[in-house]
């Protein structure tokens, strides 16, 4: 890549600017939930919803959102010392509450691990830095190529210019997006595909 095509790379990420994330997909949450301390998330599915659920995990102890209403279904303030954090496990997983309460669930933050980065039908996100350490969320349709004009093909969903990026993906049934940061996590959902 020559040096000439990274600068016009940069100039177009830093003039985009925050859109919404087009059809089907909608926010869970208007402005996200704030999360202090947000250590990791991770994805499990509600076996009476069959819903996407999203793990967190900070400093505070972990708790369980479903994806689709943003509801918070489960909560555990004083998580055990030993698996409280996804460091302890070589999976880097935590033990599961409330619904999925006896099933480990992977986390991706602080410690490692990563969420899908496309879906079965084509949706890509990919993280951006052309001002780092400011990350930049792009969604897309065009397999993370960002060609074109930004809400074409490609959209800058989410900006990290207050908090410190910790993951960022989709869940493994691809109706999910999240973005969570060091201070809280933004979500979006779609319809079954």
């Amino acid at each position: 890549m020559s040096a000439e095509h990274r600068r016009r790379l940069r100039e177009r990420y830093l003039a985009a600017p925050v859109t919404p994330a087009p059809e089907p997909w909608r926010p869970v949450l208007e402005h996200g939930t704030p999360i202090g301390g947000l250590l990791g998330i991770g994805f499990a599915v509600d076996p009476g919803t069959g819903h996407d659920l999203v793990m967190v995990v900070s400093s505070g102890g972990h708790g369980l959102f479903d994806a689709v209403t943003g509801e918070k279904t489960a909560r555990d303030r004083d998580p055990d010392p030993k698996t409280c954090t996804p460091d302890a496990h070589p999976d880097l997983a935590c033990p599961g509450l409330g619904p999925v309460a006896g099933t480990p669930v992977r986390i991706a933050g602080l410690f490692g691990g990563g969420l899908h980065g496309t879906t079965a039908d084509g949706w890509t996100v990919d993280v951006v830095s052309p001002e780092w350490p400011r990350d930049r969320v792009i969604l897309s349709v065009d397999g993370g190529a960002h060609d074109g004009p930004p809400g074409g093909t490609w959209w800058h969903l989410f900006h990290s210019d207050h908090s410190q990026l910790r993951a960022t993906g989709f869940s493994p049934s691809g109706r999910t997006l999240a973005v969570a940061t060091s201070s809280g996590l933004a979500l979006w959902t779609r319809p079954a595909v």
